[in-house]
């Protein structure tokens, strides 16, 4: 018994541990902005993460292309023990040495390469450009994709307050039915009627929970968070901010325009057809001689001398110049890749600009549908409560119908809902045509 105590208290310990290490985060208490959000994506995203790894490592490639036209200094040393069958002996010589060694730095710097050190620095600047608008890129899709998940979880949670309004509006259509059933004013028909529009009108509740659920975990998933085991299926996160739904202004022209000088997809592709032509100089290298300089100083043994100490020393310097006059066509080859390369990204570049311009114009046409739709439901809502107000007015005074109330209000729900989501698209459209010009990144250079 007594090993059963102390067994159950072990254990009541280790889940006490393990409970405390899986205390649920500040964060999912903390109420959070749109730009909390934006903020967190950035410092968390995984996308996000891997594009500055990315980017991270373009740099070392930006030191590699211009490692080209910059000096070399090397060093080098050499020791040598030979067996004496080996050693070759002037004749009448007795003894000759059979160990060496030597020693010496170099700097090596290249005068002409065919064009390949200027073709170097400007790869250099190209690639880095690239790398940084590739980064970008990465940036602004991830931050439109936080914000629309931010939108959906909005819309799941009001649709849950207009389902429930709804429950609720038609329970106490119910009870006030069964009140007059029980004064006999009206037939069971009608409470029936009332529970059946009751039980209709909760499915929509239920999947209205289950789409603020799911919102959530996409929103969780999008910041880099990993979620405590503890929470369970309803996350415990506060939005503060709304549906962005003011007035926007802007003309298809002027969209297309900014797109073409904003997006970063399209800067990429500027600096990779620069690319192209630098690998199309440095293939035609190929085809010229290489001079390089080089001074050094160097430090040996006296090859004629058995003792090792026996030192030479002095500076070497010197030029060199290597000219393949003929390489197999491997010049050949290189000049008309690169070429055919240089030619692609250009087809590349005038085709992404292209499908940029149809994204424009698409997201353009669905902002405009958008706001139509969310200006024509502006006054639903108010229509249908009064509506619903004479309709019960009507029933009261002896003039309408039962089916005349429950019609109202399940057109109020219906308005209710129509708003909600017309907000949901408007500020969901405006979040796309925005990245389609490439509004987020408007101020980086």
């Amino acid at each position: 018994m007594k090993k059963l105590t102390l067994l159950s208290l072990l254990l009541g310990f280790a889940f006490g541990v393990v409970a405390a290490d899986t205390k649920a985060p500040d964060w999912l208490s903390r109420p959070l902005s749109l730009a909390d959000c934006a903020n967190i994506a950035l410092a968390q995203n995984a996308a996000i993460l891997k594009a500055k790894d990315d980017l991270q490592a373009s740099q070392g490639v930006v030191i590699q292309t211009r490692a080209v036209a910059l000096p070399h200094l090397q060093a080098a040393g050499k020791y040598t023990d030979e067996q004496s069958s080996l050693v070759q002996t002037f004749p009448g010589a007795t003894d000759q040495p059979h160990q060496s060694w030597n020693a010496g730095i170099q700097l090596v710097q290249n005068i002409y390469a065919g064009g390949k050190m200027v073709a170097g620095f400007q790869g250099a600047t190209a690639t880095r450009k690239q790398a940084l608008a590739q980064y970008q890129t990465a940036v602004a899709d991830t931050l439109l994709l936080v914000r629309l998940a931010y939108y959906d979880v909005l819309l799941a949670e009001q649709q849950i307050v207009v389902n429930e309004a709804s429950v609720k509006l038609l329970q106490k259509e119910l009870d006030d039915q069964q009140r007059r059933f029980d004064a006999g004013t009206v037939p069971h028909f009608n409470v029936l009627r009332a529970e059946v529009a009751v039980a209709n009108a909760k499915p929509n509740l239920i999947h209205a929970r289950s789409q603020f659920r799911i919102a959530k975990n996409v929103l969780v998933n999008l910041l880099g968070y990993d979620l405590p085991r503890e929470v369970l299926e309803d996350i415990p996160m506060q939005l503060t901010d709304n549906f962005e739904v003011a007035p926007w202004n802007l003309i298809l022209p002027d969209a297309i325009q900014q797109a073409l000088e904003r997006r970063t997809e399209l800067k990429a592709l500027r600096q990779d057809i620069k690319l192209q032509e630098v690998n199309v100089v440095n293939a035609k290298a190929g085809y010229k001689p290489t001079i390089a300089a080089f001074a050094g100083y160097n430090w040996m043994n006296n090859s004629f001398s058995t003792d090792l100490s026996d030192e030479l020393d002095g500076w070497v310097v010197g030029g060199q110049l290597t000219w393949d006059i003929f390489d197999g066509a491997l010049t050949v080859g290189k000049v008309k890749q690169a070429k055919a390369l240089y030619s692609k990204s250009q087809t590349e570049l005038a085709d992404r600009s292209r499908q940029i311009e149809l994204n424009v114009r698409t997201s353009y046409s669905d902002f405009i549908e958008a706001r139509e739709v969310l200006n024509s439901q502006n006054k639903v809502q108010e229509q249908a409560e009064e509506s619903l107000r004479e309709a019960k007015a009507r029933f009261d005074a002896g003039t309408g119908t039962q089916l005349d109330v429950l019609d109202a209000e399940t057109s109020l729900t219906q308005a209710r809902t129509t708003l909600v989501t017309a907000q949901h698209d408007y500020a969901a459209a405006r979040a796309r045509l925005e990245r389609a010009i490439g509004a987020e990144l408007a101020t980086v250079k």
